[in-house]
């Protein structure tokens, strides 16, 4: 079977749980919703369980048109369609990312009566913060991270590069520790903080703004899809771990030993940077084998045994016991779901 280097992360269904709970406030259908965004309503159950990111995205897409509202019904004012469309227009006419930041969340703060959103300089510390107006609630603290998570994407896109972060800050909240946030971000994540926000190098601010109206509609059309992969650092020692273990799925995994010898790094360094980058060896090899399995499961032409082969278990029933491990669910079980979805 034909294998590729790469392999999309999934997301934790509690993201999907998070972002319906707008829709849940107002009494919406939300197996209904569910069910055009392509994702099984029984994977709720599952606490473990993953989608796709095409799902997630399709999810998104489906809320902001049941819900009229670019938040998803999460604040205690819509946020109007065409809000983000209008908002990249203005930005596309800065010359610098700060004057882009500056602008844009300026352009927020008239629209948003949840969280008032600010860029702030100390020193050589730039960060993007979002100050709580009224009382905390999970919804509105799912929609202060997702708009934290929109607005650095669209930072990303204005100089077509990641901006490295120096960490991103979450406050302490009802919706917990979310473990997707390191890798949304690629950046440590610094929890019972003040507000919501992430911090960078102030030089990067000085970044002219290379994109313009051509380009715009382009990224519109794929936004916001295109925002959760388009600018991850795929040289980042996380994504080149992962890539390196990618192809060899199939048969024993390497050692951090090993891959240090190929990054010409010690695993003393290796571990460093790892932590820097918020991930551990360990969980980038599991998190791996269960995106490939997710990947996988999604072919209908493939069996169980073949994507057991192929994710390196000797026999179907240890790849069985792992992904329920990693998931909740059985392997079947989660392809019946997914397929019958799609």
């Amino acid at each position: 079977m034909a294998t590729t280097s790469f392999t999309h992360h999934t997301i934790a269904i509690q993201q999907v749980e998070q972002i319906l709970l707008g829709a849940r406030g107002h009494g919406a259908d939300v197996e209904a919703l569910l069910h055009r965004a392509g994702i099984s309503p029984a994977l709720l159950q599952s606490p473990l369980s993953r989608v796709t990111q095409a799902q997630y995205a399709a999810l998104i897409f489906v809320l902001r048109h049941a819900m009229r509202d670019e938040l998803w019904g999460l604040c205690r004012r819509p946020l109007p369609l065409g809000s983000f469309a209008m908002g990249c227009r203005l930005l596309i006419g800065s010359r610098t990312l700060g004057e882009a930041l500056h602008t844009g969340l300026r352009y927020y703060r008239l629209l948003l009566a949840d969280f008032v959103p600010r860029l702030q300089v100390q020193g050589r510390v730039a960060r993007v913060s979002l100050v709580p107006r009224g009382e905390p609630s999970p919804a509105l603290a799912y929609a202060e991270r997702a708009f934290s998570f929109l607005a650095y994407g669209l930072a990303c896109w204005l100089v077509a590069r990641r901006v490295p972060l120096l960490a991103v800050d979450y406050p302490q909240s009802a919706l917990g520790h979310s473990n997707d946030a390191g890798t949304l971000f690629q950046a440590p994540v610094h929890y019972d903080q003040p507000c919501t926000g992430w911090r960078f190098d102030a030089r990067w601010l000085e970044l002219p703004v290379v994109q313009n109206a051509q380009s715009l509609g382009e990224f519109l059309r794929q936004a916001p899809a295109s925002l959760l992969v388009k600018y991850r650092d795929q040289s980042s020692v996380t994504e080149r771990i992962r890539r390196i273990l990618r192809r060899h799925l199939a048969e024993e995994l390497p050692s951090l030993e090993d891959i240090g010898r190929q990054l010409a790094m010690t695993p003393q360094t290796l571990r460093r940077r790892l932590h820097e980058e918020g991930q551990g060896f360990r969980g980038i090899k599991d998190d791996l084998r269960r995106d490939a399995a997710i990947e996988y499961l999604a072919r209908p032409e493939l069996t169980l045994l073949e994507i057991a082969a192929q994710l390196g278990f000797s026999e179907a029933s240890t790849f069985h016991r792992a992904f329920k491990h990693w998931t909740g669910v059985a392997p079947g079980e989660y392809r019946q779901t997914h397929l019958r979805e799609r």
